[in-house]
């Protein structure tokens, strides 16, 4: 078949400072099945300070460098897709590793209907023994494949979508994909999660500041994003976000009770609090036993679920005090540098 008539892959990758893993990351993606399809790689560097443009350079990748005064990981996308020539765009982050046969899939996806706009697969953690994070915080990326309300940040699209909807709102330093989302199905496009290995996922969070970093960013997104959907026939995150202040706040409060009660000499009360907690974090493990089949893991998991409320609580009053004050908030990283 001419390569005239062969579709065009854009593939943008978006990184800051990935270092060793952006080298893999676009390793991964010459490495991928692209029989009866051209492809181009373009790399898009948010200011890195650790030579990821140069090392991107010399694995043959284009290279585009945005130095703005507020990075965020939609500056990087637009400037890329932007910048690109594909029919097609698949965004993927710096630190994951692309699935082999993952275009072939997505492609033949999502040409299956004009509806659907994007097509987005599994993505897993890498290395999910290195630390309890790691293996908890995979479980967060597994969804039941079928049309989705919205996709994350490694995933094909249809490039007339993104010029319909102008792509993604650049003002925004989490929530984007969603966001994006939203629009994209106001216009009547579906978004598509295929039941298929998509990314493997460097999360390298092995200490607890990242960990409470990655969900207070979380925490950001469902109050800016609901706050700006609240009053639309898509409320995205509206209920997310009102359930956590629900949730945290409870939480909070059980734990001053159990205290006042261990303090006030009357440990009878603090060991039915104990107790209703360890059946509440019981009963979501079990609920997410779909996921996963180790006792361990769920368990983990389940603690995870309600521990992560906290920080979670902690953004979303940060993107709130901002508000307030007219400030914008900066990028809100939990990762370093990696050599």
């Amino acid at each position: 078949m001419p390569d005239s008539l062969k579709p065009l892959i854009s593939v943008v990758v978006i990184g800051r400072n990935e270092g060793q893993r952006l080298e893999t990351c676009l390793h991964s993606v010459h490495a991928a099945d692209t029989e009866g399809m051209c492809l181009e790689l373009i790399y898009v560097d948010s200011d890195s300070s650790d030579g990821s443009a140069e090392r991107a350079q010399a694995c043959g990748a284009r290279v585009l460098r945005v130095k703005p005064i507020r990075p965020s990981a939609a500056l990087g996308r637009n400037a890329g897709w932007r910048a690109a020539n594909g029919q097609y765009v698949l965004f993927l982050d710096g630190d994951t590793v692309l699935d082999h046969s993952f275009l072939r899939r997505a492609i033949n996806e999502i040409n299956m209907s004009p509806e659907i706009a994007v097509v987005w697969g599994h993505r897993r953690e890498i290395a999910p023994e290195v630390s309890v994070y790691n293996r908890v915080l995979d479980l967060d990326w597994i969804y039941a494949p079928g049309d989705t309300d919205f996709c994350g940040g490694d995933a094909l699209f249809k490039r007339e979508a993104l010029e319909r909807t102008g792509g993604f709102d650049d003002t925004l330093i989490a929530g984007e994909e969603p966001e994006l989302c939203v629009r994209l199905r106001a216009m009547g496009y579906r978004i598509r999660h295929i039941d298929a290995p998509m990314t493997g996922h460097d999360l390298a969070i092995t200490h607890w500041r990242q960990y409470w970093r990655r969900a207070e960013r979380a925490g950001h997104a469902y109050s800016e994003i609901s706050a700006r959907f609240a009053n639309t026939s898509s409320p995205l995150w509206l209920r997310e976000s009102r359930r956590n202040y629900w949730h945290a706040g409870i939480m909070m409060s059980a734990l001053l009770t159990t205290m006042l009660c261990v303090l006030a000499g009357v440990p009878e009360l603090a060991v039915v609090a104990v107790s209703a907690a360890s059946a509440i974090v019981l009963r979501t493990a079990l609920r997410a036993r779909w996921k996963h089949a180790g006792p361990f893991t769920l368990l983990a998991y389940a603690i995870h679920s309600h521990l992560q409320q906290l920080p979670i609580l902690w953004g979303q009053l940060a993107w709130q005090l901002a508000r307030r004050r007219g400030q914008a908030r900066r990028l809100i990283e939990y990762k370093g540098p990696q050599t």
